[in-house]
C-alpha cells in the first residue's frame, strides 16, 4: 500500500494541462447533453447554491487543483474566495487566468453554460469578471497535515467546497477520513461543505503521472462524513457512460454531497 509521501511524490509529475485535457474537453466536456458528467458537476452545484442556505464571508476551495469551474455559481453567494492547492504548478495555473493571461485554460464555455442554468440573465463575462475579482488568495495546503494551510487564517470558513482530492491523495480509507477530519478544521460549525469526487476509481493519468486513488463507494463517503461531524442535506451519483470512459481513469461514476457541520450545543 502507498503511503502519504509515496503520493506526494507522484503528485512532483502532474501535468496540469494533460489533465484539464482529459477532463475538462470534449468529450466529457460536452454542453449540448445534459447527461454528460460536466453539466450534471455544474447543476448540482447550481442548484446547491440555489437553495439560499449556503452563504457567508469566505468560501475555501480544498484542492482547488488548475481548475475554476465549482466556483462559478459559489461567487454570487460569498464576499472572498480562497483557493488552495498542494501543487505550485497548479497555484501558478490558477493565477494566470485569475491574472487573464493569454495562455490560461478558456472556461469561457463553463461560464456561459452556468449562466444559462442560473437563469439570472447574467453575462458571462460578468460572472468571469466576478470570479476573479472574489479570488483574492492561492494559498497552499496539506489535507494530510492536522492544520492543512499550515498557519489559521484567521477566521474559519462559512463554507467549503472540494472535487476530486481527498480520495485523489489518500493511500487509503483511514487516510481519506483523516484528511476530510482535517480540512474540517478550517470549517466553522454548521458551516456548509459541497463535496465532489470519484467513486471506484483506483488511478487517473495526467501527463506522465500515473496517480493512485483510493477507490471510494457512496457508502464509504456517507460514513466518513458523519464520523466528521456532518448532516448530509443532498447526495447524488452519476454513473459514467461507457463512451466517456476515454483510457484516462477507470472511474466507474461521481459523487455530490452537500452536508453541514453539526452547530456547536
Amino acid at each position: 500500500m502507498s503511503s502519504i509521501a509515496a503520493v506526494g511524490e507522484s503528485y512532483q509529475r502532474f501535468n496540469p494541462r494533460a489533465y484539464l485535457q482529459n477532463n475538462y474537453m470534449p468529450p466529457r466536456a460536452d454542453f449540448s447533453s445534459e447527461d454528460c458528467v460536466v453539466p450534471w458537476k455544474l447543476r448540482c452545484l447550481a442548484e446547491a447554491f440555489a437553495t439560499g442556505d449556503i452563504h457567508g464571508r469566505t468560501l475555501l476551495d480544498v484542492g482547488t487543483g488548475p481548475t475554476v469551474y465549482q466556483l462559478l455559481s459559489a461567487c454570487d453567494h460569498f464576499e472572498e474566495i480562497i483557493a488552495t492547492d498542494y501543487l505550485e504548478v497548479n497555484r501558478d495555473v490558477l493565477r494566470r487566468w485569475v491574472q487573464g493571461e493569454p495562455d490560461a485554460f478558456d472556461w469561457s464555455p463553463y461560464i456561459k453554460h452556468v449562466c444559462s442554468i442560473e437563469g439570472k440573465g447574467e453575462q458571462w463575462k460578468e460572472k468571469e469578471q466576478k470570479l476573479r475579482g472574489k479570488l483574492r488568495q492561492i494559498l497552499p495546503i496539506d489535507v494530510h497535515q492536522p492544520e492543512p494551510l499550515g498557519s489559521p487564517l484567521g477566521h474559519l470558513a462559512d463554507a467549503l467546497i472540494s472535487t476530486f482530492c481527498l480520495e485523489a491523495v489518500s493511500p487509503d480509507r483511514p487516510s481519506f477520513e483523516r484528511a476530510l477530519r482535517n480540512v474540517t478544521s478550517l470549517l466553522k460549525p454548521g458551516g456548509h461543505f459541497l463535496l465532489i469526487g470519484a467513486l471506484e476509481e483506483s488511478f487517473y493519468l495526467a501527463g506522465e503521472a500515473k496517480l493512485s486513488v483510493v477507490p471510494v463507494r457512496e457508502a464509504d463517503v456517507k460514513e466518513a462524513l458523519a464520523k466528521s461531524g456532518y448532516q448530509i442535506h443532498d447526495f447524488r451519483s452519476y454513473v459514467m457512460p461507457p463512451s466517456l470512459k476515454i483510457g484516462v481513469d477507470d472511474v466507474s461514476g461521481v459523487f455530490f454531497a452537500h452536508a453541514q457541520r453539526t452547530p456547536v450545543a
